[in-house]
């Protein structure tokens, strides 16, 4: 058996810096054509690292530790392709056409562009955990092993790779790599040694890895053979009293075995994986959580294994879900693994437990795919009935600017059933290109949407959560596209368009020359403030006075979530005809220019509890007064 797991390469180690960018995030979202953003490097190392600080952030990052002659032009890609493999072909393999440099302005030689050549191609490289203020300060970096015991690497141009996810107990924050060295060819599509397809063209065989690490920076990484021929997108840990498992996602299979021993064990190798951490890698050793088949909604059956390529994941009251937004198999859409309120830990090597589409998200097939479509990556609950969605868009280069559905998707539950209620969009400039000092201005990206996100329900009633970006470009490969970190804050209690049409994404941390951003979550120990209350307002119907020529009514607002519900609350009457006037010189909205109506509850409403105030309209046009009920909520 083929086990290369530690392979030296010619190339060079980069020094671990971090590049710090003078720059303006107005010019950056000023929509024009082509934002070129001044950089210096300011600080040549970073702040030494001793330990994060809960209540920051953690940002996974790579940057490019290659150099001409990691690639050499005129070899043979994949580098170790078998003979029982097909290696050659347009797009399987031949002869390298540019050396291992990375892009720059002048020069016509891109290594990213070999991807054309060998549809296997890619190169590991280093990974960095940046701590970070919520409003994006640097406060220093954790740069992770590519040698040793611990080693743990990326493919710098797999873009669902490495996304961030804070452990179900809050005490680490686990992420997926590659148990080798940087500067490897291929190895994001070649075999685990436990699973050798003999049909895959990379022919290299590495361990694909859970990286676990703790409030001291302390790493531990646990080996497994799932995903071959493929790549783990993410991994969560539940924690000790949950379990004591990592759930990971990914895909795998990117051979021709059809059938056979070794096909059945490269279907049980993809999806959602159930890893013991500090488990050695079994023969193969993979342990599936649960299956999804199309054929459970009546369509015919799929490239088996292909419906379970899943990208993001998350736990959320003690259920795991998992999305799928790529891929020409299955369904793009958000599933629920197992039942409710229990964690599948156990795993089923049947597979007999359930993986099943959320109600109310598509359940179109991905060969009906288009620009219109949802393509989800990150997922993040706000509360039982809010849930947040990354949607990176369908990552054709022209699209992005007419993509409706790319971006922050927000989704209510409602009787039942997950209705989409928006789409944050402002200040991402979907599809508009932006550059960068020495990048070559004809493969300059775009963004198209978002991957990984993470967020956080403030006190106040908002949320804020924080996105990575996903881009579209004319490179070889937009893998390697320099991307951003970004952030909105949202009202967590509307539903509506209208409300949330003022809220604009502001960039926290810029592209960058030579490198990619690829997850973000809390810090380990991070303590959440509790969930705001939830407010439900209700209008009476209005009754017409003669006497003072008015139209009278009341407005009440009720608590209907466990925590008291106290101070001031603001209520906008949005959509108000035009002639029509809220009586009393109210105090104006901002945001909208709409009266407002205020509550004072001196004594705090309790669950259940209501107030009501009177409300009284004059009507110059005698036409039927409408209004939308608003809760305003303070700015932050």
């Amino acid at each position: 058996m083929l086990n290369l797991k530690k392979i030296s390469t010619p190339g060079f180690r980069l020094n671990e810096s971090r590049r710090i960018l003078v720059w303006t995030a107005a010019a950056l979202l000023s929509g024009s054509p082509a934002v070129v953003l001044a950089q210096n490097i300011v600080a040549a190392n970073p702040p030494g690292f001793s330990g994060f600080t809960p209540g920051n952030l953690v940002v996974s990052r790579s940057v490019y530790a290659g150099n001409a002659s990691t690639v050499t032009i005129g070899e043979t890609l994949p580098p170790l392709c078998p003979t029982t493999a097909t290696c050659t072909g347009a797009g399987v393999g031949g002869p390298a056409t540019n050396n291992g440099a990375f892009p720059v302005a002048g020069s016509n030689n891109n290594v990213w562009n070999n991807a054309l050549v060998d549809g296997s191609f890619g190169i590991t490289s280093p990974i960095f955990l940046d701590q970070i203020t919520t409003g994006g300060t640097l406060i220093n970096t954790l740069a992770l092993p590519t040698g040793g015991a611990n080693e743990i690497v990326t493919s710098f141009t797999s873009k669902s790779e490495l996304s961030l996810h804070l452990s179900v107990d809050g005490n680490y924050i686990t992420f997926g790599g590659y148990a080798t060295t940087q500067n490897v060819l291929d190895v994001s599509n070649g075999n685990t040694p436990g699973i050798i397809d003999p049909t895959n063209p990379s022919g290299i065989a590495t361990y694909r890895a859970v990286g676990r690490v703790d409030v001291n920076g302390n790493l531990d990484v646990t080996d497994t053979n799932a995903y071959t021929g493929d790549n783990m997108r993410g991994a969560i840990f539940t924690g000790a009293s949950n379990g004591n498992v990592y759930f990971t996602v990914g895909n795998d299979n990117n051979g021709k075995e059809k059938t056979g021993a070794i096909f059945t064990e490269i279907n049980a190798a993809t999806g959602v994986q159930v890893i013991t951490p500090g488990a050695t890698p079994g023969n193969p050793g993979t342990l599936p959580a649960g299956y999804f088949n199309v054929t459970s909604l009546g369509y015919p059956a799929d490239k088996i294994g292909k419906d379970n390529n899943f990208r993001g994941i998350t736990i959320f009251n003690s259920t795991l879900y998992v999305a799928k937004g790529s891929g020409g198999n299955g369904i793009d859409t958000v599933y629920q693994v197992g039942t409710a309120g229990t964690l599948p830990v156990t795993g089923d090597p049947s597979e007999a437990i359930t993986i099943s589409v959320l109600p109310g998200f598509p359940k179109s097939l991905a060969t009906n795919a288009n620009n219109s479509t949802i393509y989800p990556f990150g997922i993040w609950f706000a509360n039982a009935n809010t849930l947040y969605v990354g949607d990176e868009g369908d990552g054709v280069v022209g699209d992005p600017q007419n993509s409706t559905t790319a971006g922050l998707q927000k989704w209510s539950l409602v009787n039942g059933s997950w209705q989409l209620d928006y789409v944050l969009q402002n200040g991402l400039n979907l599809g508009v290109q932006y550059g960068l000092p020495n990048y070559p201005p004809a493969i300059n990206p775009a963004t198209a949407g978002l991957r990984d996100i993470t967020g956080r329900v403030n006190a106040d009633g908002t949320v804020t959560i924080w996105a990575v970006t996903s881009t579209v470009s004319n490179n070889g490969d937009n893998g390697a596209d320099p991307n951003m970190l970004v952030t909105i804050t949202d009202n967590l209690a509307n539903t509506s368009a209208a409300p949330a049409a003022g809220e604009t994404f502001q960039v926290l941390i810029p592209p960058t020359y030579g490198q990619v951003i690829r997850g973000v979550a809390f810090t380990p120990t991070t303590s959440f403030p509790a969930t705001p209350a939830t407010t439900v307002i209700t209008s009476s119907p209005l009754v017409y006075s003669r006497v003072s020529k008015a139209y009278n009514g009341s407005l009440t607002i009720e608590n209907n979530s466990s925590n008291p519900l106290g101070g001031t609350v603001t209520v906008a009457l949005t959509d108000l005809p035009a002639g029509v006037t809220l009586n009393g010189n109210p105090p104006i909205d901002n945001a909208n220019g709409a009266p407002e109506v205020i509550f004072t509850l001196t004594t705090p409403l309790a669950s259940g509890q209501s107030a009501t105030v009177p409300i009284s309209f004059t009507d110059s046009t005698n036409k039927a007064i409408t209004f939308t009920p608003v809760l305003v909520v303070p700015q932050v």
